[in-house]
Formats: C-alpha cells, structure tokens, sequence
C-alpha cells in the first residue's frame, strides 16, 4: 500500500484517501475506540492504492478482514464494511448478522462504494436493520493509479464493448452504463461537472457513453447532499474510443515506464531481480508514486535514465564516505541515523539501474533495429524528413529476420497496414502466410472491429490524420512519435478541437481557454502545482485500455500549460502483448473468454 496520506502531493491518490478519511473513518470516530475493517475485493484494491497499514491504524482500524471469508467472531468490536453494492458482498454482511445470539460483530458502519440498488438494500434491512449504526454511499468507484492517473478495473469491457459476439446481446448497454457510472464518481471525488464531448469516429461506443455520463451527472448534480444544483465548472471531460490512434498501442517506446512495462515480465507493478548476478537473492521492487526516483525517472528517455542513476549512486556513496571522514561521536550517531535512508536510496538506485540494463539488453539484442522500422512506418518519413515511398520495402527487413519474435512482426505489419489505412485482402494472406502467423491473424485481422481499417478493397490512398507539427521538439532518432492524444489535449486545452469531429453533449461555462487554461508561453513561470490545482481540469477518458506512453502525455502536458492539470483514465491499463492478446479474442465465443461478474 502507498502512504498518500504521507504527502499532499499524491494527486488522485491522495484526494481519495482523503474522501475515505471524512466520508467513512471521520463519520464513525469514537477516541479510543478500535474497529475492525470488512474489505472485498475492489475495496481491498482501493485501500491499497492510496494508504498503508499504519495510516489504517491512525484512524482505529485494528484488523483488516476480507467480507467473502470465514472470520472469527469479535462480538465486543464494531465492525466498518466498505463494500461494493453487489449481492455476494451484501449476503457476506448478512451472514455476519444472521443470527443475533451469534452476532460476529457488536455492531455493522456500512459505507458502500456506489448506489445500493433497492432490492439489496431491502434484503439487508430485512436481515440485520438492528446491528447497521450507519448505511452511506461514498461514491468512489474507480483507481487512484497515478497522481494523474485512474482506471476502473473492468478490463473486461474491451471484449465487451468490441466483441462482434456480444453485438446483439445487452452485454455492451450494461458495461457502458457500468463504466458511466464509475466516470461519475470520479467527477465527484473531483468536485467537477465538466463539459462532455467525445470523438465521433471511428465507433459509436464514445457518443453512447457520453450520453449516459451526461445524464448521470446531471442526476448526481440534482440529489447532492447539499441539496443543491452543481452548474457546470472549468472542466472538460473527453470520451475517446480506442481504435482513434492504434499505433501507440503497439509502437516500442523507449521512455523509462513505458519500455518496462512492455520488455519485462513485471506483475502487479513488481520488478524481481538479483542484484549480485543469477546465483544471488532475489528481490523485489515495487513501481508506484511512493518510490520518488521512480517518479522522477519513468518518463525520461532509457538513455538518460542510464546516465542519471549512476550518477546519483556516486552521489550517494560520497555523501555517506563525507560523513564516515568525520569519526567525532556526534557525527557517528548522525551516521547511524541516516544509515538506513542511504541504504534505502541506494537500494531504489540499483533497483531501477537493474530494470534500465535488463531493458538495454533486451533492446541492443533485437529492438533497436525494429525501432527503426516501426518509427518510419507511423510517421511515414525517416530521420531525415524524407516520406517513405514504399512501406513494403521498409517492412521486409523485420519479417526476414529469424531473430524476431512472432510477436514483434505481427506489431511490424499492423504498422504497415495502419501507415496505408488497410491492405488489400491478398496483400493480408500473403504477409500472414510468408510470417508463418496463421494462428495468430486475428492479431491483424480483429483490428476492424476498433473501426480500423485493415482489409479495403484496392489499394487505398495513404490518407493520414493532420498532426501538430512538432519539428522543432527535440526528439531521439528512434523515438520521434509522439501518441495522438497528447494533440487531443493541447487542442482541448487551446480550445482548437473541430466541433463537428468532437461534438459537445454539455458546455463548461465560460471560454475554456480564457479563464482557465494559458499556455505556459503566456504565464509567469511562477505558477506552482496548487494553481494547477485550483484551475480547469480536463479528463481523457479511453474506452478499451490505455498505454503508459499515453499516460505519460498527461504528465508533460501538464507541465507546459500550468493552469491546467490533465487527468487520464480507461477501463484499464494495457501493454501492446496485453492489447494483442485481447484483440485477437474478440472473435472467440463469450463462454470461452474469462469474463468478470459484474
């Protein structure tokens, strides 16, 4: 768990455990009074991301205990349950109660995460209404991934809301209102009714959702506890379906973060390595906001992350040999204090020195080639400016290497096909045969049903999206692409987004560019994170899976337009194995696809 009580700047993360702080342990404090705590699984994932054990204990949370288990009973504690409002949470809570001899808990502070629908709520009340001191929804139903960061655990959506098995059945209606409402309480952890646009292209999915998000703000906005309308506040809310830029979705990047997540078999935000070679201990390091370095470096390019962290090893090390000069008894116990907070540094150092070597290895071996490739084929120019002629010619090299992945050629040819907006359908059936990739085709071929064009039926013209020119940047030679959605928020943010391509479903008040967000060109470099903060926000919403080099845009544009901070968010995290593999499953039956109960 992350300490986001420890500092202000957390961003999300902090802003929910401060709601968690006031709207459940604050309404339930008693001094000297100790609880225990009934979690299931989305809150257990919830607390996790924002808080620790010990911020849990500050607020007389003794034990921590899992709703769906078996538990002895503790008839002399109060019992606090943060649950989702679905049945199996509910009838955990009921059981406890069941009988009132045998009672686990002397009494029950329900504090759901969403609306409790009628039919549970009755069910609870007819069961166990004598030991409940405290029934409230808390409306949080979403993640704190990132300061700037969200998602809403529901990576299922993808299959749902793309699949052509599902198209006539009621499954995509009831993910997306599943979805719209979890975007809501986001809003409301935020304090935001925003303006809600979308994309129009290339599906209908981004209009469906944010219709449902419209109403259901509105519906929020009418029933708040103050019992007062909320008018519309210096916020937009973007709704993008996936399949507007597929190209950052399988592209290799080579920032930091993103390189990691892709290259390297990191689960649940773990990194295990050995740092004294195969025969050593291994060890684990966790990627989150709490590890400063980490934050400091997972944007940054590989190369200058692999100049900076030596540096400040060195940094460290004659730090610690100053103090060991200095052998007065003062200056030893100073030693002895900080002994632990050099080990601690220099243990992240190496940590993060490990992934950025284990990533160059993996890069100089085979990437750094494809890399070439892959840049020439989404930008359609090389390093020079000069446009690519031919894109078949600039693909064969990777399909002829033996020393590629199935994996890689497959993301080289989607490239291909993306860079000419579709192949012809023998054009397809000779690349899948000739990668020997058959089993794997619906890699390519699932791509249409994202709305992008894959199969058309001759040779079509390469028509490509007109971009913000960014020639004068400073980019590496290998990673000059920069994802569409950083465009997408620079245009919001410069009130530049073609109406009639992102129609509005509701108007933030005022000009969005006036009051709210200037150009860090035109403001005083004074300008500090609280008036971010307390300026307009925008919120980027991606249906189907976001990437790390996307959420990075968030960060950087952040940055450059101060009065704005830029919050990004989907249904889930993905990285381009993780997306291939979902694509490639959209056509498979619904019973033979690992669906979560909703």
């Amino acid at each position: 768990m992350a300490p986001a009580a420890a500092s202000a700047d957390r961003g999300l993360r902090s802003l929910v455990w401060q709601k968690l702080k006031s709207s459940v342990f604050d309404d339930c404090r008693k001094e000297e009074e100790w609880k225990i705590i009934l979690l299931d699984d989305f809150t257990t994932k919830l607390l996790s991301s924002c808080c620790k054990m010990t911020d849990l204990l500050a607020e007389g949370i003794t034990v921590v205990e899992n709703v769906y288990k078996n538990r002895e009973p503790v008839p002399h504690m109060k019992a606090i349950y943060l649950i989702t409002p679905t049945k199996k949470s509910v009838d955990g809570l009921i059981d406890d109660f069941m009988n009132k001899s045998s009672s686990k808990y002397r009494a029950a502070y329900i504090y759901f995460t969403d609306f409790c629908p009628n039919s549970l709520f009755n069910k609870m009340k007819a069961s166990c209404s004598k030991a409940i001191r405290r029934c409230k929804e808390i409306n949080i139903s979403f993640f704190p991934y990132e300061s700037q960061v969200f998602t809403l655990d529901v990576p299922d959506a993808f299959y749902r809301c793309y699949s052509p098995t599902v198209e006539k059945s009621n499954d995509k209606d009831s993910v997306l209102e599943a979805i719209a409402e979890r975007i809501v309480t986001l809003c409301a952890t935020l304090d935001e009714n925003p303006g809600v646009r979308y994309k129009s292209k290339p599906l209908d999915n981004a209009n469906k959702l944010a219709q449902l998000v419209e109403k259901k703000l509105e519906n929020y906005y009418k029933i708040d506890e103050r019992s007062q309308v909320k008018g519309k506040t210096h916020s937009q809310l973007l709704i993008i379906d996936r399949g507007f830029d597929p190209v950052s979705t399988i592209l290799h990047e080579l920032t930091f973060q993103a390189m990691a997540y892709d290259l390297l078999p990191i689960e649940n935000d773990t990194y295990k390595y050995k740092p004294d070679g195969s025969s050593g201990r291994e060890r684990e390091a966790i990627l989150e906001d709490d590890d400063e370095l980490w934050v400091k470096i997972r944007h940054k390019h590989i190369a200058d992350v692999l100049e900076e962290i030596p540096k400040l090893l060195k940094e460290v090390s004659s730090k610690r040999k100053a103090t060991e000069g200095k052998l007065s008894l003062s200056s030893l116990a100073q030693l002895m204090k900080k002994m632990p907070h050099f080990r601690k540094q220099i243990t992240k150092q190496v940590a993060h020195l490990n992934i950025a070597e284990d990533c160059m290895s993996k890069f100089k071996s085979n990437i750094e080639k494809l890399c070439k490739t892959e840049q020439d084929l989404a930008l359609g120019t090389d390093v020079d400016g000069q446009k690519v002629k031919d894109s078949m010619r600039v693909l064969l090299p990777v399909l002829l290497n033996k020393n590629h992945e199935s994996y890689d050629k497959i993301r080289a040819i989607l490239l291909y096909i993306f860079s000419t907006n579709g192949t012809t359908q023998e054009n397809m059936d000779k690349l899948i045969q000739n990668v020997q990739i058959e089993s794997d085709s619906d890699m390519i071929k699932n791509w249409e049903y994202l709305g992008v064009p894959i199969v058309t039926t001759s040779a079509s013209q390469q028509r490509r999206q007109s971009r913000r020119d960014r020639s004068s940047e400073e980019t590496y030679q290998l990673s000059r692409w920069t994802p569409v959605i950083k465009d997408v928020m620079e245009d919001a943010i410069e009130n530049k987004l073609d109406s009639k391509e992102w129609p509005y479903y509701s108007h933030c008040p005022a000009a969005w560019n006036g009051s709210g967000a200037v150009s860090a060109r035109h403001k005083p470099k004074t300008s500090s994170l609280d008036d971010r903060r307390s300026g307009s926000k925008l919120i980027v919403f991606v249906i189907g899976g976001i990437t790390y080099s996307e959420m990075r845009c968030a960060y950087e544009v952040s940055q450059a337009y101060k009065s704005c901070e830029v919050i990004i968010g989907s249904t889930h995290v993905v990285t381009p194995k993780r997306l291939l593999d979902d694509v490639k499953a959209l056509t498979k039956p619904k019973d033979t696809v690992c669906l979560k109960d909703e």
